[in-house]
């Protein structure tokens, strides 16, 4: 349905209006880098949905982290969340996905494709980076030797139909009411199906925005505005770099894997979490991917 290149991001260019972009899922992309002894910023393939194929032309050492798309390997089930060789003229296939919605395909060496403002992930909007297709070549290493691993029980994903996704709130919080936050935090909301990597559109009872006008500016990963018809937006990877909406806060950024692989009509609730917890949870994070 859809594959993309994708590593970390491209960072500092917000301000010409290029969109970070990076893997939506970057506990699964980390993983699959990991596995292979990759550096944490290494392009893996990102694949939405399933449904895609590919043919080795030479030796590989591959990974597969995310969503469970059921891989076969020659028509042989291949386990997630593990390293496999592949031989030349062998097949991977990747079936729809039965729980999750993004599977990522990590490659011994990386993909060879050129870095462009500092990354090599692609954003369709911004008319960057690499949207493979039937048929497209893409340049990798070939593998010097062949090590399985996998990824330890208790760091494996599972993708569940409802998630709680934890909040830090914006300085603009002060302008929403006390009733439309209590109202935010004990509803529940659903994933659409217009939710794509720019952003997740839920559905709900609406979150009543404060009034008047407000000045556009930069927008974080994970902030949730809040339009004119209540019903919550959470700014992903591809997002626009400014907008004028409230804002209540951000899902926290160890939280944001849960929401990439959530498919349409998934659950959602919301607490709130303390900035220091969250900051916390990151670095740890950061630390052991040495990103």
């Amino acid at each position: 349905m859809c594959c993309t290149v994708q590593d970390l991001g491209r960072f500092g260019y917000a301000q010409y209006g290029l969109s970070q972009g990076g893997a939506m899922d970057v506990h699964a992309h980390c993983w699959a880098n990991k596995l292979l002894d990759n550096p944490v910023m290494t392009p893996t393939i990102e694949v939405t949905i399933g449904m895609a194929s590919f043919r080795a032309e030479v030796d590989l050492e591959l990974a597969i982290t995310g969503a469970d798309m059921q891989a076969e390997l020659d028509g042989e089930p291949l386990r997630n969340w593990r390293s496999f060789p592949m031989r030349q003229g062998q097949i991977l296939k990747l079936n729809p996905a039965r729980q999750g919605m993004r599977a990522y395909l990590g490659m011994k060496g990386g993909i060879e494709l050129p870095s462009v403002l500092g990354s090599s992930s692609t954003v369709v909007r911004n008319g960057i980076g690499s949207v493979i297709g039937d048929g497209d070549r893409l340049p990798v290493f070939g593998a010097k030797g062949m090590k399985i691993a996998h990824v330890p029980p208790r760091y494996v994903a599972h993708y569940p139909d409802t998630i709680l996704l934890r909040v830090i709130e914006s300085y603009q919080v002060a302008d929403f009411s006390e009733d439309a936050m209590e109202h935010f935090y004990g509803s529940e909301y659903r994933l659409t199906r217009d939710s794509d990597r720019m952003g997740a559109r839920l559905e709900g009872e609406p979150v009543i925005a404060p009034p008047g006008e407000l000045i556009s500016e930069g927008i974080a990963l994970g902030a949730i505005q809040i339009p004119p018809d209540g019903q919550p937006i959470i700014l992903l990877n591809d997002r626009q770099t400014l907008g004028g909406y409230p804002k209540l806060g951000c899902v926290a950024r160890v939280d944001l894997p849960k929401l990439a692989q959530a498919r349409p009509e998934t659950r959602i609730r919301f607490a709130p979490v303390l900035l220091n917890q969250a900051q916390q949870e990151w670095r740890e994070f950061c630390d052991y991917f040495s990103l």
